[in-house]
């Protein structure tokens, strides 16, 4: 186990103290980089506060976090499987959620007394994470659509999946390309 590892760098990169810790960026900001759109939503840290609290509100599957995060958001921000399954698996090792169910691979994760303590102990920190996300949720409101925002996002992960693959055909070029101009006339027609 990597329990004392993780609780090491949970103390030192989720504040006690220092707020959000590293990545958070100045007077609360968000920085980085965000999936497909340039900039990142949440910091690595400031996610981790804000899964822990939906798990807290119900246990969940980490396809379920995901999709609930995306919705509170207005559908502007959805983290990877690659950042919320490491996670879920470092909050199991820190004893801040445990394994309650498991269906055909699927995980289901309920929060400990451990976990609601941390909750409890960092109050403030959670007050700010679910002020940026509501937020985010306004700002998209009168914006983008979340369903478009989900459709060009469901594009990008299909076109980059085929891509890593393998070459494409000039066949399978021609057919990409062909869809690709399809759905652009169709927009440019609405």
């Amino acid at each position: 186990m990597h329990f004392h590892r993780h609780r090491e760098r949970w103390a030192r990169g989720m504040g006690r103290g220092e707020h959000f810790g590293r990545g958070f960026g100045a007077r609360h900001g968000w920085g980085g980089h965000r999936h497909g759109a340039g900039r990142r939503t949440f910091a690595q840290a400031a996610l981790r506060y804000l899964i822990l609290s939906l798990i807290a509100e119900k246990s969940s599957y980490g396809y379920e976090l995901i999709k609930t995060i995306e919705e509170r958001t207005g559908g502007t921000y959805a983290p990877s499987p690659g950042v919320v399954y490491p996670l879920l698996t470092m909050l199991e090792e820190m004893g801040f959620v445990s394994l309650s169910a498991e269906d055909g691979g699927k995980k289901l994760y309920a929060i400990t007394d451990d976990g609601k303590a941390e909750l409890e102990k960092n109050k403030e920190t959670l007050e700010h994470i679910n002020a940026h996300v509501e937020g985010v949720r306004e700002r998209s409101v009168g914006g983008r659509s979340p369903q478009i925002m989900r459709a060009i996002q469901n594009f990008r992960t299909a076109l980059h999946l085929r891509m890593e693959r393998g070459p494409l055909t000039d066949e399978q070029t021609q057919a990409i390309a062909a869809a690709i101009d399809a759905a652009a006339q169709a927009i440019e027609r609405t």
